[in-house]
Protein backbone atom coordinates (compact mmCIF):
# COMPACT_ATOMS: atom_id res chain seq x y z
CA UNK A 1 0.00 0.00 0.00
CA UNK A 2 1.49 3.33 -1.16
CA UNK A 3 0.32 6.27 0.85
CA UNK A 4 0.35 9.90 -1.40
CA UNK A 5 -0.95 13.36 -1.06
CA UNK A 6 -2.11 15.01 -4.14
CA UNK A 7 -1.46 19.22 -4.60
CA UNK A 8 -3.95 20.06 -7.11
CA UNK A 9 -6.75 17.58 -6.62
CA UNK A 10 -9.67 19.23 -7.72
CA UNK A 11 -7.67 20.23 -11.10
CA UNK A 12 -7.46 18.23 -14.59
CA UNK A 13 -4.30 16.12 -13.15
CA UNK A 14 -5.47 15.81 -10.05
CA UNK A 15 -8.90 14.41 -11.22
CA UNK A 16 -7.03 11.69 -13.41
CA UNK A 17 -4.91 10.91 -10.29
CA UNK A 18 -8.09 10.00 -8.24
CA UNK A 19 -9.39 8.05 -11.16
CA UNK A 20 -6.14 6.29 -10.75
CA UNK A 21 -6.47 5.65 -7.38
CA UNK A 22 -9.89 4.17 -8.14
CA UNK A 23 -8.84 1.76 -10.14
CA UNK A 24 -5.68 0.52 -8.32
CA UNK A 25 -7.27 -2.11 -6.35
CA UNK A 26 -6.54 -0.40 -2.93
CA UNK A 27 -2.72 -0.07 -3.72
CA UNK A 28 -3.00 3.44 -3.18
CA UNK A 29 -4.30 5.06 -0.80
CA UNK A 30 -5.46 8.92 -0.45
CA UNK A 31 -3.73 11.05 2.69
CA UNK A 32 -3.69 14.64 2.31
CA UNK A 33 -5.46 16.50 -0.53
CA UNK A 34 -5.17 20.54 -2.09
CA UNK A 35 -7.42 22.85 -3.64
CA UNK A 36 -7.31 26.21 -4.05
CA UNK A 37 -11.29 27.22 -3.57
CA UNK A 38 -13.15 24.66 -5.59
CA UNK A 39 -15.75 23.31 -1.82
CA UNK A 40 -17.92 21.37 -3.57
CA UNK A 41 -15.32 18.85 -5.41
CA UNK A 42 -13.54 18.91 -2.71
CA UNK A 43 -16.42 17.96 -0.30
CA UNK A 44 -17.20 15.05 -2.85
CA UNK A 45 -13.38 14.15 -2.62
CA UNK A 46 -14.18 13.88 0.75
CA UNK A 47 -16.76 11.54 0.96
CA UNK A 48 -15.29 9.00 -1.85
CA UNK A 49 -12.28 8.81 -0.72
CA UNK A 50 -12.01 10.36 3.46
CA UNK A 51 -8.66 12.09 3.61
CA UNK A 52 -7.04 12.70 6.83
CA UNK A 53 -6.04 15.94 5.89
CA UNK A 54 -7.38 18.81 3.85
CA UNK A 55 -6.00 21.96 2.84
CA UNK A 56 -7.61 24.96 0.95
CA UNK A 57 -5.36 27.73 -0.29
CA UNK A 58 -8.56 30.14 -0.17
CA UNK A 59 -8.81 30.57 3.67
CA UNK A 60 -12.54 31.39 3.94
CA UNK A 61 -13.16 28.37 1.52
CA UNK A 62 -11.03 26.52 4.20
CA UNK A 63 -13.87 27.43 6.91
CA UNK A 64 -16.58 25.97 4.70
CA UNK A 65 -14.87 22.89 4.69
CA UNK A 66 -14.13 22.61 8.64
CA UNK A 67 -17.88 23.29 8.91
CA UNK A 68 -18.82 20.42 6.65
CA UNK A 69 -16.56 18.47 8.79
CA UNK A 70 -17.87 19.45 12.01
CA UNK A 71 -21.36 18.86 10.88
CA UNK A 72 -20.44 15.47 9.60
CA UNK A 73 -18.55 14.59 12.20
CA UNK A 74 -15.70 13.60 10.34
CA UNK A 75 -12.33 13.80 11.86
CA UNK A 76 -10.61 15.35 9.16
CA UNK A 77 -7.25 18.35 9.19
CA UNK A 78 -8.63 21.27 7.77
CA UNK A 79 -5.66 23.90 7.17
CA UNK A 80 -5.74 26.95 4.95
CA UNK A 81 -3.15 29.01 3.01
CA UNK A 82 -0.06 28.26 1.62
CA UNK A 83 1.28 26.99 5.18
CA UNK A 84 -1.69 24.25 4.51
CA UNK A 85 0.29 23.17 1.21
CA UNK A 86 3.26 22.39 2.93
CA UNK A 87 2.00 20.97 5.51
CA UNK A 88 0.44 17.91 3.44
CA UNK A 89 3.03 17.96 1.23
CA UNK A 90 5.34 16.46 4.17
CA UNK A 91 3.33 14.62 6.48
CA UNK A 92 4.55 11.67 8.02
CA UNK A 93 2.63 8.87 6.60
CA UNK A 94 2.72 9.96 3.15
CA UNK A 95 5.59 8.25 0.74
CA UNK A 96 4.47 10.16 -2.57
CA UNK A 97 3.27 13.49 -3.33
CA UNK A 98 1.54 14.35 -6.59
CA UNK A 99 2.33 17.53 -7.32
CA UNK A 100 -0.32 19.24 -9.68
CA UNK A 101 -1.30 22.23 -8.62
CA UNK A 102 -0.30 24.93 -11.43
CA UNK A 103 2.24 27.45 -11.33
CA UNK A 104 4.72 29.14 -9.17
CA UNK A 105 2.65 28.13 -6.27
CA UNK A 106 3.69 24.63 -6.33
CA UNK A 107 7.69 25.67 -5.53
CA UNK A 108 7.68 25.76 -1.53
CA UNK A 109 5.08 22.78 -0.85
CA UNK A 110 7.50 20.32 -3.62
CA UNK A 111 10.73 21.73 -1.78
CA UNK A 112 9.28 21.03 1.58
CA UNK A 113 8.27 17.05 0.35
CA UNK A 114 11.46 17.03 -0.71
CA UNK A 115 13.50 18.13 2.35
CA UNK A 116 10.97 15.39 4.35
CA UNK A 117 12.21 12.88 2.28
CA UNK A 118 8.87 12.36 -0.02
CA UNK A 119 9.23 11.15 -3.52
CA UNK A 120 7.67 13.58 -6.00
CA UNK A 121 5.05 12.86 -8.72
CA UNK A 122 6.15 15.52 -10.36
CA UNK A 123 3.12 17.52 -12.63
CA UNK A 124 3.87 21.23 -11.43
CA UNK A 125 6.88 22.01 -14.80
CA UNK A 126 7.02 25.42 -13.13
CA UNK A 127 8.95 24.26 -10.31
CA UNK A 128 11.87 23.05 -12.62
CA UNK A 129 11.15 25.93 -14.57
CA UNK A 130 12.47 27.97 -12.13
CA UNK A 131 14.22 26.98 -9.46
CA UNK A 132 15.35 23.14 -11.74
CA UNK A 133 19.32 22.99 -9.80
CA UNK A 134 17.51 23.91 -6.60
CA UNK A 135 15.07 20.74 -6.80
CA UNK A 136 17.63 18.16 -8.36
CA UNK A 137 20.53 19.09 -5.88
CA UNK A 138 18.22 18.85 -2.70
CA UNK A 139 16.32 15.54 -4.38
CA UNK A 140 19.96 14.16 -4.54
CA UNK A 141 20.83 15.15 -0.82
CA UNK A 142 17.99 13.35 0.57
CA UNK A 143 18.03 10.26 -1.77
CA UNK A 144 14.12 11.60 -3.42
CA UNK A 145 12.88 9.96 -6.62
CA UNK A 146 11.69 12.81 -8.98
CA UNK A 147 9.16 10.85 -10.92
CA UNK A 148 7.80 13.11 -14.18
CA UNK A 149 4.11 12.71 -14.65
CA UNK A 150 4.19 14.70 -17.75
CA UNK A 151 3.64 12.44 -20.56
CA UNK A 152 6.82 13.57 -22.84
CA UNK A 153 9.15 13.79 -19.63
CA UNK A 154 7.44 10.09 -18.50
CA UNK A 155 8.17 8.54 -22.16
CA UNK A 156 11.52 9.63 -21.70
CA UNK A 157 12.38 8.39 -17.97
CA UNK A 158 10.90 5.06 -19.50
CA UNK A 159 12.80 5.50 -22.66
CA UNK A 160 15.98 5.32 -20.70
CA UNK A 161 15.62 2.33 -19.24
CA UNK A 162 18.46 2.93 -16.38
CA UNK A 163 20.94 4.43 -19.49
CA UNK A 164 22.15 8.21 -18.15
CA UNK A 165 22.89 11.66 -20.25
CA UNK A 166 26.58 10.44 -20.89
CA UNK A 167 24.78 7.17 -22.72
CA UNK A 168 22.43 9.82 -25.05
CA UNK A 169 23.30 11.73 -28.28
CA UNK A 170 19.89 13.90 -28.00
CA UNK A 171 16.19 13.54 -26.44
CA UNK A 172 13.50 14.07 -28.98
CA UNK A 173 10.61 16.05 -27.17
CA UNK A 174 7.04 15.61 -28.91
CA UNK A 175 4.31 18.06 -29.58
CA UNK A 176 1.34 18.04 -30.91
CA UNK A 177 1.42 21.44 -31.83
CA UNK A 178 -1.63 22.65 -30.19
CA UNK A 179 -4.59 24.12 -31.66
CA UNK A 180 -2.87 26.61 -34.46
CA UNK A 181 -0.64 24.06 -35.71
CA UNK A 182 0.33 25.11 -39.24
CA UNK A 183 -0.76 28.39 -38.84
CA UNK A 184 1.02 31.47 -39.51
CA UNK A 185 1.36 34.93 -37.62
CA UNK A 186 -0.69 36.85 -39.68
CA UNK A 187 -4.10 33.99 -38.83
CA UNK A 188 -3.32 34.74 -35.33
CA UNK A 189 -3.54 38.06 -34.62
CA UNK A 190 -7.35 37.76 -34.20
CA UNK A 191 -7.45 33.96 -32.50
CA UNK A 192 -10.16 34.13 -29.41
CA UNK A 193 -9.52 32.44 -26.26
CA UNK A 194 -11.63 29.90 -26.79
CA UNK A 195 -10.28 29.03 -30.03
CA UNK A 196 -7.19 29.18 -27.74
CA UNK A 197 -8.26 26.78 -25.48
CA UNK A 198 -9.62 24.12 -27.97
CA UNK A 199 -7.09 21.74 -27.40
CA UNK A 200 -7.38 18.78 -30.66
CA UNK A 201 -6.06 16.15 -28.52
CA UNK A 202 -5.24 16.48 -24.64
CA UNK A 203 -8.20 17.73 -21.64
CA UNK A 204 -6.34 19.81 -19.35
CA UNK A 205 -6.65 22.88 -17.57
CA UNK A 206 -6.86 26.54 -19.08
CA UNK A 207 -3.32 27.60 -18.24
CA UNK A 208 -1.86 24.98 -19.53
CA UNK A 209 -3.97 24.58 -22.19
CA UNK A 210 -3.06 28.01 -23.49
CA UNK A 211 0.69 27.13 -23.46
CA UNK A 212 -0.11 24.39 -25.73
CA UNK A 213 -1.22 26.80 -27.94
CA UNK A 214 1.61 29.32 -28.06
CA UNK A 215 4.09 26.30 -27.40
CA UNK A 216 5.32 28.10 -24.69
CA UNK A 217 4.50 24.63 -22.84
CA UNK A 218 6.90 22.64 -24.76
CA UNK A 219 9.49 25.57 -24.26
CA UNK A 220 8.68 24.53 -20.13
CA UNK A 221 9.02 21.45 -21.44
CA UNK A 222 12.57 21.85 -22.59
CA UNK A 223 13.99 23.48 -19.22
CA UNK A 224 12.00 20.99 -17.23
CA UNK A 225 13.89 17.89 -19.47
CA UNK A 226 17.58 19.60 -18.91
CA UNK A 227 17.14 19.49 -15.32
CA UNK A 228 15.57 16.03 -15.07
CA UNK A 229 17.53 14.43 -17.66
CA UNK A 230 21.18 16.40 -17.06
CA UNK A 231 20.82 17.19 -20.96
CA UNK A 232 22.54 20.30 -23.06
CA UNK A 233 19.74 22.57 -24.51
CA UNK A 234 21.40 21.86 -27.75
CA UNK A 235 20.96 18.19 -27.50
CA UNK A 236 17.13 18.60 -26.75
CA UNK A 237 14.83 18.75 -30.17
CA UNK A 238 11.28 19.28 -30.65
CA UNK A 239 9.45 17.56 -32.98
CA UNK A 240 5.62 17.94 -33.78
CA UNK A 241 3.81 15.04 -33.97
CA UNK A 242 0.20 15.69 -34.03
CA UNK A 243 -1.54 12.72 -33.55
CA UNK A 244 0.13 12.33 -30.06
CA UNK A 245 0.90 8.49 -30.05
CA UNK A 246 4.88 8.65 -29.78
CA UNK A 247 4.85 10.84 -26.17
CA UNK A 248 8.81 11.11 -26.24
CA UNK A 249 12.02 9.40 -27.73
CA UNK A 250 15.54 8.74 -27.08
CA UNK A 251 18.53 9.20 -29.36
CA UNK A 252 21.25 6.76 -28.08
CA UNK A 253 25.25 7.27 -29.02
CA UNK A 254 24.78 4.46 -31.40
CA UNK A 255 21.93 6.08 -33.61
CA UNK A 256 19.88 4.11 -31.78
CA UNK A 257 16.11 5.60 -30.98
CA UNK A 258 14.04 4.40 -28.45
CA UNK A 259 10.16 5.70 -27.75
CA UNK A 260 7.48 5.31 -25.42
CA UNK A 261 4.07 5.12 -27.51
CA UNK A 262 0.57 5.26 -25.94
CA UNK A 263 -2.94 6.46 -26.07
CA UNK A 264 -3.29 10.34 -25.66
CA UNK A 265 -4.27 9.55 -22.19
CA UNK A 266 -2.74 11.25 -18.74
CA UNK A 267 -3.49 8.80 -16.69
CA UNK A 268 -1.13 6.42 -18.25
CA UNK A 269 1.75 8.42 -17.21
CA UNK A 270 0.39 9.21 -13.25
CA UNK A 271 -0.53 5.61 -13.23
CA UNK A 272 3.22 4.80 -13.95
CA UNK A 273 5.35 7.51 -11.69
CA UNK A 274 2.54 6.07 -8.73
CA UNK A 275 3.67 2.74 -9.27
CA UNK A 276 7.22 3.19 -10.60
CA UNK A 277 9.06 0.64 -10.76
CA UNK A 278 6.48 -1.75 -11.33
CA UNK A 279 3.76 -1.83 -13.99
CA UNK A 280 -0.18 -2.66 -12.97
CA UNK A 281 -3.20 -3.39 -14.36
CA UNK A 282 -4.43 -1.09 -17.96
CA UNK A 283 -6.02 1.84 -17.27
CA UNK A 284 -5.70 3.46 -20.65
CA UNK A 285 -7.32 2.16 -23.96
CA UNK A 286 -4.31 -0.13 -26.32
CA UNK A 287 -3.52 1.98 -29.27
CA UNK A 288 -3.63 -0.25 -32.16
CA UNK A 289 -1.44 0.24 -34.81
CA UNK A 290 -4.32 -0.38 -38.04
CA UNK A 291 -6.59 1.95 -36.64
CA UNK A 292 -3.88 4.63 -37.11
CA UNK A 293 -2.21 3.61 -39.96
CA UNK A 294 -0.08 6.73 -40.21
CA UNK A 295 2.35 8.53 -37.55
CA UNK A 296 3.46 12.29 -39.07
CA UNK A 297 6.45 14.35 -37.83
CA UNK A 298 7.06 18.24 -38.98
CA UNK A 299 9.21 20.98 -37.43
CA UNK A 300 8.36 23.97 -35.00
CA UNK A 301 7.64 26.96 -36.15
CA UNK A 302 10.07 29.09 -34.12
CA UNK A 303 9.20 32.20 -35.87
CA UNK A 304 5.22 32.49 -35.61
CA UNK A 305 5.60 30.30 -31.82
CA UNK A 306 7.89 32.50 -30.63
CA UNK A 307 7.33 31.39 -27.24
CA UNK A 308 8.98 28.37 -27.44
CA UNK A 309 12.17 30.10 -28.55
CA UNK A 310 12.48 32.57 -25.56
CA UNK A 311 12.70 29.49 -24.03
CA UNK A 312 15.57 27.98 -25.21
CA UNK A 313 17.09 30.98 -25.22
CA UNK A 314 16.30 31.34 -21.30
CA UNK A 315 16.99 28.01 -20.41
CA UNK A 316 20.89 28.49 -21.89
CA UNK A 317 21.24 31.94 -20.60
CA UNK A 318 20.59 30.18 -16.94
CA UNK A 319 20.20 31.82 -13.45
CA UNK A 320 17.34 33.66 -13.02
CA UNK A 321 16.61 33.85 -16.84
CA UNK A 322 13.74 31.34 -16.36
CA UNK A 323 11.99 33.01 -13.30
CA UNK A 324 11.51 35.86 -15.44
CA UNK A 325 9.89 34.30 -18.35
CA UNK A 326 7.86 31.60 -16.50
CA UNK A 327 6.00 34.59 -14.17
CA UNK A 328 5.94 36.80 -17.28
CA UNK A 329 4.14 34.19 -18.79
CA UNK A 330 2.03 32.95 -15.91
CA UNK A 331 0.90 36.71 -15.51
CA UNK A 332 -0.15 37.16 -19.67
CA UNK A 333 -1.60 33.66 -19.81
CA UNK A 334 -3.77 35.57 -17.47
CA UNK A 335 -4.69 38.24 -18.74
CA UNK A 336 -5.37 36.32 -22.22
CA UNK A 337 -7.97 34.71 -20.34
CA UNK A 338 -9.57 37.69 -19.10
CA UNK A 339 -9.51 38.49 -22.58
CA UNK A 340 -7.41 42.32 -21.37
CA UNK A 341 -5.03 41.26 -24.24
CA UNK A 342 -4.70 39.60 -27.89
CA UNK A 343 -2.92 36.04 -27.87
CA UNK A 344 0.50 37.00 -29.94
CA UNK A 345 0.47 39.33 -27.17
CA UNK A 346 1.84 36.98 -25.02
CA UNK A 347 5.19 36.59 -26.53
CA UNK A 348 5.89 40.17 -26.57
CA UNK A 349 4.85 40.70 -22.90
CA UNK A 350 7.44 37.94 -22.08
CA UNK A 351 10.25 39.49 -23.99
CA UNK A 352 9.53 42.58 -22.99
CA UNK A 353 9.79 41.87 -19.64
CA UNK A 354 13.34 39.24 -20.19
CA UNK A 355 14.74 43.03 -21.28
CA UNK A 356 13.47 44.79 -18.47
CA UNK A 357 14.93 42.51 -16.01
CA UNK A 358 17.84 41.75 -17.65
CA UNK A 359 20.30 42.71 -15.04
CA UNK A 360 19.00 40.58 -12.79
CA UNK A 361 19.47 37.47 -14.57
CA UNK A 362 22.99 36.79 -12.90
CA UNK A 363 21.66 37.24 -9.26
CA UNK A 364 22.37 34.37 -7.24
CA UNK A 365 20.11 31.39 -7.62
CA UNK A 366 18.53 31.03 -4.40
CA UNK A 367 14.70 30.37 -3.26
CA UNK A 368 14.59 33.62 -1.80
CA UNK A 369 15.72 35.66 -4.58
CA UNK A 370 13.51 33.48 -7.27
CA UNK A 371 10.32 33.98 -5.40
CA UNK A 372 11.27 38.07 -4.63
CA UNK A 373 11.76 38.31 -8.75
CA UNK A 374 9.22 36.44 -9.63
CA UNK A 375 6.90 38.59 -7.50
CA UNK A 376 8.44 41.88 -8.97
CA UNK A 377 7.91 40.62 -13.23
CA UNK A 378 4.20 39.99 -12.21
CA UNK A 379 3.49 43.57 -10.50
CA UNK A 380 5.78 45.05 -13.00
CA UNK A 381 2.78 43.23 -15.52
CA UNK A 382 0.03 44.23 -13.61
CA UNK A 383 1.03 47.51 -13.00
CA UNK A 384 1.30 47.68 -17.12
CA UNK A 385 -1.22 45.83 -18.58
CA UNK A 386 -4.35 45.41 -15.91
Amino acid sequence: MKNISILGATGSIGTQTLDVIRNSTNKINLIGITANSSVKKVIEIIDEFSPKYVAMMDKNCAKDIKDYCDANNLKIKVLGGIEGLIEIASLEEIDTVVTSVVGMIGLKPTMAAIEAGKDIALANKETLVVAGELVMNKAREKGVKILPVDSEHSAIFQSLSGYTSKDINKIILTASGGPFRGKKLEELKNVTVHEALKHPKWNMGKKISIDSATLMNKGLEVIEAHYLFDCDYDNIEIVVHPQSIIHSMVEYNDASIIAQLGSPDMRLPIQYALNYPDRVERIAKPISFYEIATLTFEKPDLHTFKCLDLAYKAGKEGGLATTILNGANEEAVALLLEEKIKFLQIAEIIEESLEYFKEEKSNELTLENIIDLDCRVRQYIRNKWY
